[in-house]
């Protein structure tokens, strides 16, 4: 299983990253995981639009689903014609929330191109994957996602607060890919987010193999939040997401 950042900015887009996405390869099969704003520019110089089989969106949120719309322009108007229609795997209500968001009649939306599916807690199979997810706290239903492959984990937190749900799905993860867009601060909000220190706790307790922090919101100082992780009670491998990073498990 490989593992791509496409975009690992927080709440907006950044100078150097889009907002959220990332692609996950096994067997020729190409699953993104968030398309968030920026991702589909991005996503273009590590694999055709044309080449993806599945997309999974962890909340309705626009820093990590709007790019589903450009994405629809690309495949149903693409010179030749359309190719075949793909899973969009979502929060319930994806289907007519992505219309409304193109200003698109809700029969049929983007239902001639996507086949949305409603995300349930699986485990259940996408592809050569399997998937497993939990409700996370958010405003908004989000969800994190255990993708399973060959004996390998891949965690990835979403958006949430502070949550045993997350360490459960993140158990023994190879990789643990965990939103961390707080700096430690006096009266952050909760159910929310998480700030890159209890990114590193949750880790901990999951007892993952490497942490990589990501949702780095562009207003932060990331060195910071690299030195808060660190402070944590975790002691393995700790990085920053960066657009192009690529991980093997």
């Amino acid at each position: 299983m490989r593992v791509t950042v496409i975009g690992c900015s927080g709440s907006f887009p950044g100078p150097d990253s889009p907002a959220s996405s990332y692609l996950i390869e096994a067997e020729g099969y190409a699953l993104v995981l968030d398309l968030g704003n920026g991702a589909l520019g991005s996503l273009q110089r590590f694999r055709s639009l044309y080449e993806i089989d599945a997309v999974c969106i962890s909340h309705l949120h626009a820093d990590h689903c709007l790019d589903l719309c450009g994405y629809w322009v690309a495949r149903t108007y693409r010179p030749g014609g359309p190719p075949p229609r793909i899973p969009v795997y979502g929060p319930s209500g994806t289907a007519e929330r992505m219309a409304r968001a193109y200003d698109l009649d809700p029969d049929p939306g983007m239902t001639g191109t996507f086949d949305f599916r409603t995300l349930r807690r699986g485990p259940y199979e996408i592809g050569p994957f399997r998937v497993t997810t939990a409700l996370m706290p958010h405003p908004v239903e989000a969800y994190a996602f255990r993708i399973e492959y060959g004996g390998k984990v891949l965690a990835y937190s979403g958006d949430t607060g502070a949550s045993d749900a997350l360490v459960e799905i993140a158990s023994g993860a190879d990789l643990f890919l965990c939103e961390a867009s707080f700096l430690d601060g006096p009266n952050l909000p909760s159910e929310l987010h998480l700030t890159a220190r209890e990114a590193g706790e949750h880790a901990a307790r999951a007892e993952v193999g490497r942490l990589v922090l990501t949702h780095l919101v562009p207003w932060n100082d990331a060195d910071l939040s690299l030195k808060e992780a660190k402070a944590s009670p975790y002691t393995g491998d700790i990085e920053l997401a960066r657009v192009g990073a690529r991980y093997t498990l």
